[in-house]
Formats: structure tokens, C-alpha cells, sequence
């Protein structure tokens, strides 16, 4: 019996984490939609301007973001495409692996992100200090 209850217990704490996760990701995406991103987009914006690639370049490796980011690689490499399309990512060959794509932040891409930040982090804010 006691173990039936901790069981019930792990599956609603977890069914809470996936219901908090939905909630934060919908009111990401409209606060954020204003400015013509998505939470995805913003969060591939926030690794690239947050430092530096492991090999202390500006321009991660496309696996690096992937491993930041939790989309599969065909999603990645279909939002990296959009942003460049929008003019806020350069992509370029990886010099040390020519099969390997690098993403950059463009000065667009840098400022975009920079206005976008701050209404990010209060709904970040907001949704998990209410939770």
C-alpha cells in the first residue's frame, strides 16, 4: 500500500513538471511572439549569446546548440534555417570538420536578443516562482 502511494505520488509530481513546462512554454511563446520569435527561437538565441563554444569561438558547432536545446536535429537545423533567414544567425562550414555546419549571432541576431532578454526572464520569473 505505502508503495502504491509513493508510486502515485512520483507519477503526479511528474505530471506537474510536464504540466508547469507546458504553461511556461505558452505563455513564452506569447510574450515573445511580438517580437517574431517562439521560445525555441529565443532559446537558440540565448546559447549563441551566452559566451562562448567549448572551443572559445563566438560560432557554436550545431551539436552544441543541440545539446542545449531540446529539439531533435532535423527541428534544430529547421529553425537555425528561419533565423538565418531572418538575418539574426550566420552559419558557416566548421573549419576543424568540413561536415560540420557553425551558427553565429549576427549584430541583428545580437540586438534582437539583448530587447527580447528581459521579457524572457519575467515570465521565467513569474511561472516558476508561482509554481
Amino acid at each position: 500500500m505505502a508503495a502504491k502511494k509513493a508510486e502515485q505520488a512520483l507519477v503526479e509530481q511528474w505530471r506537474d513538471i510536464l504540466a508547469l513546462h507546458a504553461r511556461t512554454q505558452c505563455e513564452l511563446d506569447r510574450a515573445l511572439h511580438q517580437h517574431g520569435l517562439c521560445a525555441s527561437d529565443f532559446e537558440v538565441l540565448d546559447v549563441l549569446a551566452d559566451g562562448r563554444a567549448k572551443d572559445g569561438a563566438c560560432f557554436y558547432r550545431v551539436q552544441e546548440i543541440s545539446d542545449r536545446v531540446h529539439l531533435s536535429q532535423s527541428a534544430l537545423s529547421r529553425l537555425i534555417a528561419r533565423l538565418e533567414k531572418d538575418g539574426l544567425v550566420e552559419r558557416g562550414m566548421c573549419p576543424e570538420d568540413r561536415r560540420g555546419v557553425r551558427v553565429g549571432l549576427t549584430d541583428k541576431g545580437r540586438t534582437l536578443h539583448g530587447e527580447v532578454l528581459p521579457v524572457q526572464r519575467a515570465v521565467l520569473t513569474r511561472m516558476l516562482n508561482s509554481s
